[in-house]
């Protein structure tokens, strides 16, 4: 499985920003520009503190795993398998959400603060960029503890059929 690289999450984050942003100029222009929900943050935070908690665990697993502890249950592979899956979708996710109300959160900065309930939504946005930005840091994190060392015989051995 190969590992996330961050650059891939920085091109998310910002082309969801661009796109964002010219579509909340375009919106805003034609309509209503609707309201950045309070609930982004809080659900991004949730998702980075899961994050956070199973790396930890999971490290403190395969610590006690190495030290073979008496009673250490250790990591399976396939849930070693599915705690990567799992953090290296929520940072694209999260990328590309955090991107998406950081080119709101943009707009809104840029365009009307001296309207109260868009002050309000610029501050959401702006706190769904470091929840999203948390995501992405603790999705890394989870990917770091799990990552399997690198083999040096795997690298210079020769195939079956090379032999």
């Amino acid at each position: 499985m190969k590992q996330l690289r961050p650059a891939v999450l920085a091109g998310i984050f910002v082309v969801a920003g661009v796109l964002s942003w010219a579509g909340a100029r375009l919106w805003n222009a034609y309509g209503t520009l609707p309201g950045v929900p309070l609930a982004a943050p809080i659900v991004l935070a949730v998702i980075a503190v899961v994050l956070l908690a199973t790396a930890l665990s999971l490290r403190g697993r395969l610590k006690a795993q190495r030290e073979r502890r008496p009673g250490a249950k250790g990591v399976e592979p396939l849930m070693a398998a599915r705690a990567v899956v799992f953090g290296q979708a929520s940072a694209l996710v999260a990328a590309l959400v955090a991107g998406m109300y950081g080119g709101v959160g943009v707009f809104l900065f840029t365009d009307a603060l001296d309207v109260p309930a868009r002050r309000d939504q610029t501050w959401y946005a702006g706190a769904s960029v470091l929840a999203g930005a948390a995501v992405i840091a603790a999705a890394l994190f989870l990917e770091h503890v799990l990552k399997l060392p690198e083999d040096d015989d795997t690298a210079t051995s020769q195939s079956p059929s090379q032999a």
